[in-house]
C-alpha cells in the first residue's frame, strides 16, 4: 500500500471516530434533557397529589382538577421513564440464557435484543400517532383540555425510544454483531408477513404460536419483556385477526393510565428517600441492638429489617439497598459465609413481598379491582408467618455461632436506639392508618410518606442531600417506566386472550379440576413459581391475574387470600436460582457472586414453600383482619 492510499484511508477512520464521538454527544444530551423532564414529572405528581390531600382533608375543599391533571402527565411520566429505562438498558429482561454464552455470541443477542425492541417500535409508531389524533375529539371535564395532550405521550416516547435504539447500534463497535441482529429481525418479520394468509386459517392456534412461542423465544433471547409482548400481541393482531392495530395503543394506554398505578413511583421515590435520610439504617441499628447478641441474631435483624423496610417502600429492590449494607459487614466479621448472606437476603425479598405498599400489591388491585385496603391489610401476616419459618432455618444454621467478641447491648444503648429510630418506625404505621382511615388514597398516601420523610430527614436525622434529589427522581422514573411498560403491553395481551375466547376456555377447565378449590389453589401456585422464576412479578400479575381471579371467586376462594398466595409463589420463583431475576440482583446488591449463593439458599427457600402452603390451607392469615 502506498503512502497516497494509506492517506486516503486515515481521515476515513477519523470521519468514523469523530461521526461516534458525534453521536454519544448528542446521545448524551438527549438523554439529559429526557431525564430533567421525567425528573421534573416526578416532582410535579408528588406536589399535585400531596395538594389535593391537604386542601381535601385539611381544608375541606378538594381540588377537583388534581386527578386529571394527575393522569394527563403519569402517561408522559410513564413513556418518558421507559425511555430512561431503554437509554440505561434497565428494562426488565431474562438474562439466565444468553449470559450462558460467550461474550462474544452473547454481544450478538444483546444487539438482537435492541434490534427486536427497534422492530416494535417502528411497528406501533404509525399507529401509536394515529390514537393519539383520534383523541383530539375528546374534552377532559374540569380542565378542558384535549385529551391529545396525554395521548401524545405515547409516540413521542416510542420515537425517542427508538432514536435511542438506533444511536446504541450506532456505538456499537462490531458491524459484524449489528449486520447479523437486524439482519435476522428482518429475515423474521418478513417471514412472518408472507406467512399471514396461513395464520389467518390457523384459529386458535396462533395463540400458541405469538403468545407461547414468539414471547419464549423473545424472552430466552434477552429482549426485554415489555417488547417481547409488545411483538407478540402486534403480530397476532396484525397477522391473525382483522383488529385495527390502534386497538393494541388503545389497551396500552389503558394499562399504563390506571391512576392507581401512580403509586408504583411515588413508593419507589419513598425508598428511595428513607435510604438517603439515614431512616432504614436507623431501624436496623434498633434491631440489631436488641438481637445483635444472640446466635445468628444480625439473621434475624435481617428478615425483620426487610419486613419494616418493605412497609415503607414498596420496591424490592431499595429495600435490599436500603439494609444489606448496613448489616453485611457486621455480619461478615461475625463469620457469616458471603454466599449464606446474599441467600437470605434474597430469601428475604420473596417473604416481603406482601408487606404493603407492595407495588405488586397495587399491580393486583389495578388489574383485578380488588380493594386496594383489603390488600394492605392482607398482607401483613403473611410475611410474619414466612419470617417465622426463615427464622427457624436461621435457629438450625447459626445454633454454634461463636459469641465470645461479641457484647449485648445495654439498657441504655437500646433505649437510644429506639429514640433515634421512633420516626422511621412511625412511618409504616402512617401510612396504613391513612389508606385504612380514609385520609388519603393508596396513591395519595405515598406523598403523606414522602413529605414525612423529608421533613424526619431534614429536622430529626439532619441527613438530607438535596444534590441527591434529581439522580433519584430520574431513577425512579426509570424503574417506574420499565415498569409500566410492561403492564401496557401485558395489557393489550391479556385482552388478546379474550377476545379469543382463551380465558372463557381457561374458565370452564380450571372450574372443571377435580378437587375443586384445593386442585385449583395448588396449579395457581405451581403456575406462579414458573411464571415468577421466567416473566418477573409484575408481567405474570398483570397477564395471568384478570384471567384467574375471576376463577378464585368461582370456586369459593377469597380473592385476597388467592392474592397473597399467588405473591409468594410467584416471589419463591423471582428469587430463586437459576432463572429468578431478583436472585442475581440481590447478589449485585450484596456484591457476591451468584454461585456462592446457590446452595445455601435452598434451605430457606424450602422454608418459603412451606410458608407458602401453610397461608393456602389456612385463609385466616390472608382474611382474618379484613372488616
Amino acid at each position: 500500500m502506498t503512502v497516497a492510499e494509506r492517506g486516503t484511508l486515515r481521515p476515513a477512520h477519523e470521519t468514523g471516530v469523530a461521526a461516534r464521538s458525534v453521536s454519544a454527544a448528542f446521545e448524551a444530551l438527549l438523554g439529559w434533557f429526557v431525564e430533567i423532564a421525567a425528573a421534573a414529572l416526578v416532582a410535579a405528581e408528588i406536589a399535585i397529589l400531596f395538594a389535593g390531600v391537604v386542601s381535601r382533608y385539611v381544608f375541606d375543599n378538594p381540588l377537583v382538577w388534581s386527578d386529571e391533571l394527575a393522569s394527563i402527565l403519569f402517561l408522559w411520566l410513564a413513556m418518558l421513564g421507559a425511555v430512561i429505562a431503554f437509554r440505561r438498558d434497565e428494562h426488565m429482561r431474562m438474562t439466565a440464557v444468553v449470559g450462558m454464552l460467550p461474550a462474544a455470541t452473547r454481544a450478538t443477542f444483546d444487539m438482537l435484543a435492541t434490534a427486536a425492541a427497534l422492530a416494535f417500535l417502528i411497528l406501533i409508531a404509525w399507529p401509536s400517532y394515529q390514537y393519539a389524533r383520534e383523541e383530539v375529539f375528546i374534552t377532559t371535564p374540569a380542565l378542558e383540555l384535549t385529551n391529545a395532550w396525554r395521548a401524545a405521550a405515547l409516540p413521542c416516547g416510542i420515537v425517542l425510544m427508538a432514536a435511542f435504539a438506533l444511536l446504541r447500534a450506532a456505538k456499537a463497535g462490531s458491524l459484524w454483531s449489528i449486520t447479523i441482529a437486524f439482519g435476522a429481525v428482518a429475515v423474521l418479520i418478513v417471514s412472518f408477513w408472507l406467512a399471514e394468509p396461513i395464520f389467518r386459517q390457523l384459529g386458535n392456534l396462533n395463540l400458541l404460536i405469538f403468545f407461547v412461542g414468539v414471547v419464549a423465544a423473545t424472552v430466552f433471547a434477552g429482549v426485554p419483556i415489555a417488547f417481547a409482548f409488545g411483538l407478540a400481541v402486534f403480530g397476532y393482531l396484525a397477522l391473525a385477526t382483522h383488529t385495527p392495530l390502534m386497538v393494541l395503543v388503545g389497551r396500552m394506554d389503558e394499562g399504563m393510565s390506571h391512576l392507581i398505578l401512580l403509586a408504583v413511583p411515588l413508593f419507589v421515590f419513598l425508598g428511595l428517600l428513607i435510604e438517603m435520610t439515614g431512616m432504614a439504617r436507623a431501624m436496623v441499628a434498633f434491631l440489631a441492638s436488641l438481637l445483635g447478641h444472640v446466635r445468628g441474631g444480625l439473621h434475624y435483624v435481617l428478615i425483620a429489617g426487610m419486613y419494616l423496610v418493605s412497609g415503607i417502600s414498596g420496591s424490592k429492590a431499595a429495600d435490599m439497598a436500603a439494609v444489606a449494607p448496613v448489616l453485611f459487614p457486621e455480619m461478615k466479621a461475625r463469620g457469616a459465609k458471603p454466599g449464606e448472606l446474599v441467600a437470605l437476603l434474597a430469601a428475604t425479598g420473596a417473604q416481603t413481598e406482601t408487606i404493603p405498599p407492595s407495588l405488586v400489591l397495587i399491580t393486583i388491585g389495578s388489574v383485578t379491582g380488588v380493594s386496594i385496603a383489603a390488600l394492605f391489610t392482607g398482607g401483613l401476616l403473611p410475611g410474619i408467618v414466612l419470617g417465622v419459618l426463615l427464622c427457624f432455618v436461621v435457629r438450625w444454621r447459626y445454633r454454634r455461632e461463636p459469641l465470645a467478641d461479641v457484647n449485648r447491648a445495654t439498657k441504655r444503648q437500646v433505649g437510644r436506639a429506639f429514640l433515634i429510630a421512633l420516626p422511621a418506625l412511625a412511618l409504616p404505621f402512617l401510612i396504613r392508618a391513612a389508606v385504612v382511615e380514609g385520609v388519603a388514597t393508596a396513591t395519595e398516601v405515598s406523598t403523606i410518606g414522602i413529605a414525612y420523610s423529608a421533613l424526619a430527614g431534614l429536622v430529626i436525622y439532619r441527613r438530607f442531600d438535596w444534590a441527591a434529589i434529581k439522580p433519584m427522581l430520574a431513577s425512579t422514573a426509570c424503574l417506574s417506566g420499565a415498569i409500566l411498560l410492561i403492564i401496557g403491553t401485558a395489557t393489550g395481551m391479556a385482552w388478546g386472550l379474550t377476545q379469543s375466547g382463551f380465558s372463557r376456555s381457561l374458565a370452564v377447565a380450571m372450574t372443571g379440576l377435580p378437587g375443586g378449590a384445593f386442585t385449583f389453589m395448588a396449579a395457581s401456585i405451581a403456575a406462579f413459581v414458573v411464571l415468577g422464576s421466567v416473566l418477573e412479578g409484575i408481567p405474570a400479575i398483570v397477564l395471568f391475574g384478570p384471567l384467574l381471579f375471576p376463577i378464585a371467586r368461582a370456586v369459593g376462594i377469597h380473592e385476597v387470600h388467592y392474592a397473597m398466595v399467588v405473591i409468594l409463589a410467584m416471589g419463591i420463583g423471582l428469587f430463586t436460582p437459576p432463572f429468578g431475576v431478583g436472585y442475581y440482583a440481590a447478589c449485585a446488591i450484596g456484591r457476591v457472586e451468584p454461585v456462592e449463593g446457590m446452595r445455601p439458599i435452598w434451605g430457606f427457600m424450602l422454608a418459603l414453600v412451606a410458608g407458602t402452603i401453610i397461608v393456602a390451607v389456612v385463609p385466616w392469615i390472608s382474611v382474618g383482619f379484613l372488616k
